[in-house]
């Protein structure tokens, strides 16, 4: 009997779901040039911060032009913002917003190009963020 109910307890615990530990970051990477690809990034960044989640946000490659202040954006629809209105409310309010260690290098841009309160990632920093517990990873 006792290896019957033994048994039987390890076949419910196998059985009954593993909930995830909830996020308390989101670490979204942008690499992508497109306006619309970038808009729907920031639009659930933004969404994270609006539900108290902590954000941080990397842009790298064709991404990283929208962390440049004298580049352009494309005004988007529904809401007639572009992807650098919204990636700037979202360091408003209290996004950490870097460009990757290998943008600036490999441009014609210097760290006095960037807008006020973007910063230069260092990947070993990065990395620890990203591999700590319940740190969600979205990448565009």
């Amino acid at each position: 009997m006792k290896k019957l109910l033994i048994t039987l307890a390890l076949g419910v615990s196998v059985v009954l779901p593993v909930h995830a530990e909830s996020a308390t970051d989101l670490f979204v990477t942008l690499n992508s040039g497109n306006p619309q690809t970038q808009g729907m990034a920031l639009v659930l960044a933004n969404q994270a911060i609006e539900q108290k989640v902590g954000v941080r946000v990397l842009l790298c490659s064709e991404g990283g032009q929208l962390g440049i202040k004298d580049r352009e954006s494309t005004v988007l629809k529904p809401r007639n913002v572009t992807p650098k209105d919204m990636l700037q409310g979202l360091m408003k309010a209290g996004a950490k917003v870097e460009v990757c260690a290998l943008f600036l290098p490999n441009s014609d841009w210097k760290p006095a190009d960037l807008i006020d309160g973007i910063g230069v990632a260092k990947p070993a920093d990065v990395t620890a963020h990203m591999l700590q517990p319940g740190v969600k990873v979205l990448s565009y």
